[in-house]
């Protein structure tokens, strides 16, 4: 598949970035502008990327697809993708657990190949080098890798299995993103008896604490909205595999009285603690 045309559904802060990387192995890089916000189309626009009025269009374009949407509208959007006949490569690259990915890979095949996929690490910006971990059929996984080879979206074929992609993104987010919330409640206790700079103090003398980063609190805050829904499909592989899985419902409750708080760069660490405390 030489200079392929490459979709991108939809391009968040992720997935412009990522499929901009992708520029320059693709013959085009596509999105779909029909009910996306104007703040997506400035994304679009600075990263590069080509407006077409329908999906429709983007599918007969393109020869790989790529999702990168919210958790929890990922098979809306396969479904929506396979309702077109789409006879591509079509990367489920979303944060949901090994079993939507295995059925989205059902509502698709056999008119598409589909690689399941998962990005661990930030947006390839300013340095960043996420990776995206593949698996599926050889020669589509291969597909990929060339798409983004020497770029800044560093990619690993995990095997052919779909859902094993899927797997060790949530393994992953599960103490990347769990161990936040805790570093919230915990800073958040001690604060309560003023004793906040102390545990902070305590937590810097052990390496790799993010208890010794409690900035990070605003952040997490922020991405709450994203975040919460991909714990929650954490926890549902958790189940499937038979370990219990309250601990990460528990933290996609916690995650949720921030929501009120989507995508805000200016909040505080002190801000963010009140808002955890008085939703």
């Amino acid at each position: 598949m030489d200079q392929p045309t490459l979709g991108i559904l939809h391009p968040g802060s992720m997935g412009a970035a990522v499929a901009a990387c992708a520029a320059a192995h693709a013959s085009e890089v596509l999105w779909c502008e029909t009910g996306r916000s104007a703040a997506s189309a400035t994304r679009a626009a600075q990263f590069g990327l080509t407006p077409v009025a329908g999906l429709p269009e983007l599918l007969d374009r393109s020869d790989i697809v790529i999702s990168l949407c919210p958790p929890a509208a990922a098979e809306d959007v396969a479904r929506d993708v396979a309702a077109q006949g789409f006879t591509g490569v079509y990367v489920e690259a979303n944060a949901i657990n090994p079993e939507r990915s295995k059925r989205i890979a059902m509502l698709l095949e056999p008119d598409a190949v589909v690689v399941d996929g998962g990005v661990v690490g930030s947006p390839p910006v300013r340095g960043k080098t996420p990776t995206l971990y593949l698996s599926g059929p050889v020669a589509a996984t291969e597909h990929i890798e060339a798409l983004f080879a020497g770029t800044a979206v560093q990619t690993a074929v995990l095997g052919t299995e779909v859902g094993k992609a899927s797997a060790l993104k949530l393994a992953y987010a599960s103490f990347q993103k769990t161990s936040r919330v805790l570093v919230a409640l915990a800073v958040g206790m001690a604060r309560e008896h003023g004793v906040d700079q102390e545990l902070i103090d305590v937590a810097s003398r052990r390496t790799d604490s993010y208890l010794s980063e409690p900035q990070y609190v605003a952040k997490t805050a922020a991405r709450a909205w994203r975040w919460g829904p991909e714990l929650e499909e954490a926890a549902d592989a958790l189940a499937a595999a038979g370990l219990p899985p309250e601990m990460l419902r528990a933290a996609a409750s916690t995650l949720a009285r921030w929501h009120d708080a989507k995508d805000d760069s200016e909040l505080t660490l002190t801000n963010a603690l009140d808002r955890l405390a008085h939703p």
